[in-house]
């Protein structure tokens, strides 16, 4: 049988796809906020669809989950580093976000990974009744990570302009308000995935302890 070439496969084309806009994206964001901003869009907006390639031709895979793992990390880090230097007054809160969204994330996904090899007791944010809407409603998960991305990227717009005007209002400032309580939710929620995650690891470090002393 003939070995799959898992790159080939179209949600990792469509991976690929959201690198390449992502680092058009990150060039031009110093100086044309109307190609980086079209280019981050649209690379965040195919985060949806290489999910529904992979249930849709059976082609999920662990590279196709690091990659956008990673790519939503990355791009979500050098728009902070953008938005640090365009408000050095808050560079230490981008700092901070960048610092909880990439560590909380990582040591979630490793955890993850990590308890698929073993069958200990581990602490499950789902049974959770407002996580486990969370993690079930894939509707309420898109506004969450939709709002809070919008929040980075309506600031980033708003250093070059207020955007159009609705009843004398800035679009982009009502999309502001809107966003912000929505980025705040989503990082206390980044928060609760590292602390159960280091949990979680810590369980895992007391097992494999106790293995060790029982071998020796």
């Amino acid at each position: 049988m003939e070995s799959e070439n898992i790159f080939l496969f179209v949600p990792n084309i469509i991976g690929f796809a959201r690198v390449v806009l992502a680092i058009i994206s990150f060039y031009f964001m110093p100086t044309n906020y109307v190609v980086a901003g079209w280019c981050y869009i649209t690379s965040a907006l195919l985060d949806a669809f290489d999910g529904h390639a992979a249930r849709y031709f059976n082609q999920s895979t662990k590279f196709g989950s690091m990659l956008d793992q990673l790519t939503d990390r990355v791009g979500t880090m050098c728009l902070l580093v953008a938005l640090s230097m365009f408000y050095p007054k808050y560079a230490f809160w981008f700092q901070l976000s960048m610092a909880i969204d990439i560590s909380c994330h990582w040591i979630y996904f490793h955890t993850t990974i990590l308890q698929g090899k073993t069958s200990h007791k581990f602490i499950d944010m789902s049974e959770n009744p407002i996580m486990s809407i969370y993690y079930t409603n894939r509707l309420v998960l898109f506004i969450m990570c939709a709002g809070n991305e919008m929040f980075y990227a309506i600031l980033y717009f708003l250093h070059f302009t207020e955007g159009p005007l609705i009843f004398g209002k800035s679009l982009f400032m009502i999309l502001l308000w809107i966003s912000t309580p929505i980025a705040f939710v989503k990082t206390c929620i980044s928060l609760l995935h590292g602390y159960v995650a280091a949990i979680n690891l810590s369980i895992i470090d007391v097992n494999e302890r106790r293995n060790m002393k029982k071998v020796k």
